[in-house]
């Protein structure tokens, strides 16, 4: 007869973040750093201080126009935005590929 293998179950690793979270948290973290209200900020890139905060948040995708305004409003060089954002996803991916298996899978259907 066949062997038993035990079955662990174990939890799914977080999933990866997407790239508005990522942007948003960046932004975020450039604006409090500068000591920045959220107000004033929306006010000089020319959005409502409720998109800024859907944006800031992960729930918006904006687009290239209102990236742009946000870093102007800023003050951020987009290019130096969007390299720290690209260390943060390989930060994050880099985590992901520790915990994936390195040998073989036995997977049953």
């Amino acid at each position: 007869m066949a062997d038993i293998l035990p079955f662990h179950q174990k939890r799914s690793p977080e999933p990866e973040p997407l790239w508005r979270e990522v942007l948003g948290r960046s932004l975020r973290a450039e604006r409090e750093e500068q000591g920045g209200r959220l107000v004033d900020v929306a006010e000089r890139a020319g959005i409502s201080p409720q998109y800024l905060s859907e944006i800031e948040r992960g729930r918006k995708e904006p687009s290239s126009e209102m990236i742009a305004a946000v870093t102007g409003a800023l003050g951020v060089d987009l290019a130096d935005l969007l390299v720290g954002i690209a260390g943060d996803v390989r930060r994050h991916g880099a985590g992901l590929a520790a915990r994936r298996p390195s040998g073989p899978v036995l997977m049953a259907a």
